[in-house]
């Protein structure tokens, strides 16, 4: 079993540590810090501020009686925390990220630059048109590639995410049915169990009731079963194509048959643009709504909670109901139609207060040009292939979701492989950890038991993809020889032990406070 060593931590089993522990918890240049609210900066500041020349007296009671509860760091403290943090954390920029279904690929630093111009990154959505036209025109570039590449002949930018995107796509369809008096008619919409779990909270959101649709055993849209479930009562589908199995819908333009000639409308989950960019249309196939997420396929900064981009192409069905802001060009340059103006009297209304996230349209553009029409099809045939590549070189040790046949962006495992080893999918990802990778998506999708999915993008080299692979493998030979101690207490190496994952989840603690007895404000 493993032991614990003076500050705390787990010592790795089957490890001879020879090696003293250190006096304050630190190792190396992982430096042992306390939490920020534990300092002793409560008296401080990093600034000082001039006087103010009025008083508080017209805030009333509203004036703050006690201390702020906030610490003070001076200038090097505060860089030195963020360092700290930055160095416990895993980041793209560190190693393979691969998160399947989450396209976590790197952020090309030209891109950073342009995006830092003084042109698009000082500007303000509330400015005169004529002072921010190259902005918009910017803007207008991005849209006209972004329907070149989807053989779509609308799209909406200002949709923040994927999520967004959905409901902006949905809205729209929901428009239509409404301008043909259908709406109350067509309360339902079909999404396959393999869905992103946004699809059916996102068609409950805008208020339909979700039927689920059946998956065939290789990892695909049931035709039979939706056919079945089409009528007059359906609004649309969603289906997500390459799905989150990692495959292609084989029957993609019979769905789009099926669901027309039923009067609804194909939304199309773009996720996994990555895939097909440069090399499959999604209007080619029959899709009347798709977003597309800017982080994934068009590599613009991914998670951190921080500004996002989902852009939504809309058929011909269904561009005059995309929401406003549009940019349009004619004599008298760029300019932006509103929604009261009678250019845009069947858009469905706005999604942001502007015109969405300028950073990202810059960051996305930039990713475009830059690689031109043969390099994006390039970024999708080296994802397909990265893929491919590393679910040949693991199965024979782990058992892939869906064996027969290529799979597309990402490879899908389940936990077949380590019954009777007592070893989790979770204990293996959190093994992963100590051997310095981030795991891969875990259970999910939900179609799969145990799942383990795999996703290492375009932009991994083949050393890189090497080096993860025979991590994976000395793992999985480790599992399968009964070393089930490495994995059940890990990760051992981490900065922080394993968490009880179900108590965080249930029961988390999202407020520090002081501990007993000490002056600092809680």
């Amino acid at each position: 079993m493993s032991t614990m060593n003076t500050v705390g931590r787990p010592t790795a089993p089957n490890q001879v540590d020879s090696k003293p522990a250190t006096l304050t918890g630190g190792r190396g240049l992982l430096q042992n810090e306390a939490l920020i609210f534990e300092g002793d900066g409560w008296g401080k500041t990093g600034v000082d501020l001039p006087e103010p020349k009025t008083d508080a007296s017209d805030l009333g009671d509203l004036v703050r009686k006690d201390p702020i509860g906030l610490p003070g760091l001076s200038e090097p403290e505060a860089m030195r925390h963020y360092v700290r943090l930055s160095q416990k954390n895993h980041a793209i920029d560190l190693a393979i990220y691969p998160l399947g279904s989450c396209t976590m690929k790197h952020n090309p630093r030209l891109n950073e630059k342009m995006a830092r111009l003084a042109g698009f990154s000082d500007i303000h959505p509330l400015q005169p048109i004529s002072t921010v036209q190259g902005a918009l025109e910017l803007m207008d570039t991005l849209a006209h590639w972004l329907k070149t590449l989807t053989g779509m002949p609308a799209v909406a930018l200002s949709p923040k995410a994927g999520a967004h995107g959905e409901l902006c796509g949905l809205m729209a369809i929901r428009a239509a049915h409404e301008a043909k008096g259908e709406h109350e008619q067509r309360r339902k919409v079909l999404v396959p169990t393999s869905a992103h779990g946004t699809n059916p909270a996102t068609a409950a959101f805008v208020g339909y009731s979700v039927v689920e649709v059946a998956q065939t055993e290789d990892g695909r849209v049931d035709v039979a079963d939706l056919a079945s479930k089409l009528g007059p009562d359906v609004a649309a589908i969603m289906v997500t194509n390459p799905n989150t199995c990692g495959l292609f819908e084989r029957d993609i333009i019979e769905i789009a048959r099926l669901t027309h000639e039923a009067g609804a409308y194909f939304y199309c989950d773009g996720a996994n643009f990555n895939a097909i960019v440069g090399r499959v249309r999604p209007g080619d196939l029959g899709v009347d709504a798709m977003h597309i997420n800017l982080h994934k396929t068009f590599s613009t900064p991914h998670g951190g909670g921080g500004p996002g981009a989902g852009p939504v192409v809309l058929s011909e069905a269904l561009a005059a109901f995309a929401p406003a802001p549009w940019v349009v060009h004619d004599d008298n340059g760029y300019r932006l139609i509103e929604r009261e103006e009678d250019e845009a009297e069947q858009a469905f209304g706005r999604l942001c207060a502007f015109q969405g996230q300028m950073g990202m349209y810059v960051r996305a553009l930039s990713y475009m040009m830059s690689h031109g029409s043969d390099g994006l099809r390039q970024v999708a045939e080296d994802a397909v292939l990265n893929a491919n590549y590393i679910k040949a070189r693991l199965q024979d040790l782990m058992s892939p979701a869906f064996p027969d046949g290529p799979c597309m962006h990402e490879a899908l495992f389940d936990d077949e492989w380590l019954k009777g080893t007592d070893i989790t999918t979770l204990d293996f990802a959190k093994a992963m950890i100590d051997e310095g990778f981030h795991p891969m998506t875990m259970y999910f999708p939900l179609v799969v038991h145990g799942a383990m999915l795999i996703e290492p993008t375009e932009t991994e080299s083949k050393a890189e993809l090497d080096r993860f692979i025979h991590v994976m493998r000395l793992l999985a030979e480790a599992a399968k020889a009964g070393d089930v101690d490495r994995f059940k207490g890990a990760p051992f190496h981490a900065p922080l032990k394993r968490l009880d994952e179900t108590r965080a989840a249930r029961s988390p603690v999202l407020r520090w406070s002081a501990p007993e007895g000490s002056n600092q404000a809680a």
